[in-house]
């Protein structure tokens, strides 16, 4: 045995021998020197051979992204949507083309993140999809709050966090629930409490200015329910802030159970710095969509005779939860109820931790007093939301009729915002309102008295007139 190991090792040695000495021959490096001069002869043909290697990428990268989705047939109605605006100035079709042109766009932007989470891993993909899936919110309530439009700010990210409590959630519960339909579904209740109780904190923190303009007892009329606005808003982005660190830092193993139903057999299609351009130009489009769409608003609910407050809180998120609609479903229909769960949870803690109280800060820098007060008819509505979800959530299982209850709710929500008045909005009323002037106010008790004085005066003088020609 000892031979026959001498001679392996023999043999061993004298394959790296011969390896080195070819490596370090003359003729190796006479056919680099070759190869060399070559490229400095025919500098045209090196240039084209490198620009087919970039160009393959650069097509592979737009068939992926832009050609293999069916939804992409409707990109074109944002340029339409454009070409509208300047060429007619019909509200209601630049809104409804910006609002379809948007659609395929928010999708593609999850598609870029969810490829992006291949490369910077599952916990930090996960908060990186819920960034860019509110997106487009943020984007559509920056330029609102620029124009002064602050109620359609609040009604848009309220209507994000109930489209993804109600109904991204809901069909995703539904849909893995038929498809697993013998079984009940298990996922994470440990963070799923955690995310309520965020929820329930974002509530609070949306109730009390609410409230303290309702039974009209500020201390200072008009400023302290704005000032408390501002504090709370400052006190929801540190407890955010807490919360990465604790996602990311100090409890990851609480969400390693998400990042360990990955499969191991996936593999990202386009490369990392292909992700991060297609998320820069994607952004950049819906920017400018976003400016039309929301110029348009109001336009579009008198051409529609719609209510503002249907359009934003109903439509608008409908369209801006597109990627999260389709990854939830796509996730639950695997089995993966935890990055379902992480999708449609986790964006709507991101909208009502930092989406709004950042909203509040950006329109303290510029100026508008844009605040936590979303009336008590929104206020209400979040807060029976937020209950709902929390006890559906809190024994860690799922099945089609938790997602179908979560459906009919939103259901119920989205009949309730049709046929509501938004007090500080005329522009929404109904159609069998819009025609109506609104009741005069009642007269206060000087001008009542004063009426009172002179009716009795023209009862008196018509008594008197009566009586004189009676003789």
């Amino acid at each position: 045995m000892t031979a026959f190991s001498q001679m392996g090792a023999l043999d061993e040695r004298s394959v790296l021998q011969f390896d080195d000495e070819n490596l370090s021959s003359p003729s190796v490096r006479s056919i680099d020197r070759t190869t060399d001069s070559l490229d400095a002869l025919h500098p045209k043909a090196s240039s084209q051979a490198n620009f087919t290697c970039m160009g393959n990428p650069v097509l592979r990268s737009l068939k992926i992204v832009i050609f293999s989705n069916k939804l992409n047939i409707l990109m074109p109605f944002g340029p339409l949507a454009i070409l509208i605006h300047y060429l007619t100035g019909n509200h209601g079709w630049v809104f409804f083309l910006s609002l379809v042109g948007i659609t395929p766009l928010a999708e593609r932007l999850g598609f870029a993140t969810e490829q992006l989470a291949f490369f910077t891993g599952p916990t930090v993909g996960g908060l990186l999809n819920a960034t860019f899936g509110n997106a487009t919110e943020l984007i559509i309530s920056i330029y609102a709050l620029k124009n002064g439009m602050m109620r359609i700010v609040q009604q848009s990210l309220l209507g994000s966090i109930l489209s993804n409590m109600l109904l991204v959630l809901g069909c995703a519960f539904f849909s893995g629930g038929v498809v697993f339909f013998k079984k009940e579904q298990v996922f994470n209740k440990t963070a799923a409490t955690v995310n309520s109780g965020l929820l329930l904190m974002s509530v609070m923190g949306i109730l009390f200015p609410a409230a303290l303009h309702a039974t009209h007892t500020e201390a200072h009329d008009g400023k302290s329910e704005l000032a408390l606005s501002r504090f709370s808003s400052c006190v929801m982005l540190i407890a955010y802030g807490a919360y990465l660190v604790f996602q990311l830092f100090s409890h990851k193993r609480l969400y390693e159970g998400e990042a360990g139903d990955d499969d191991d057999d996936e593999v990202p299609e386009i490369s990392k710095w292909e992700c991060i351009i297609w998320l820069a130009i994607l952004t950049a489009w819906i920017s400018v969509l976003s400016e039309y769409l929301v110029d348009a608003i109001e336009g579009a609910s008198v051409a529609w005779k719609m209510p503002i407050a249907f359009i934003s809180v109903i439509l608008l998120p409908i369209v801006g939860n597109a990627a999260e609609h389709a990854s939830a479903i796509i996730f639950a229909m695997k089995d993966k109820l935890d990055i379902s769960l992480g999708v449609a949870i986790g964006s709507s803690t991101q909208i009502a931790m930092f989406a709004i109280p950042f909203c509040v800060i950006v329109g303290w820098i510029m100026g508008r007093p844009m605040d936590l007060n979303f009336q008590v008819f929104e206020t209400a509505t979040l807060f029976i939301t937020v209950l709902v979800v929390a006890f559906l959530l809190q024994d860690g299982t799922s099945n089609y009729f938790k997602g179908l209850m979560l459906i009919l709710c939103y259901f119920i929500v989205a009949a309730s915002f049709y046929v509501h008045v938004d007090p500080s909005s005329i522009a929404s009323a109904p159609p069998h309102m819009a025609s109506t002037p609104p009741p005069p106010p009642p007269p206060s008790p000087p001008q009542l008295s004063h009426l009172l004085k002179i009716q009795k005066n023209e009862f008196k003088r018509s008594s008197k007139t009566f009586l004189e020609r009676k003789k």
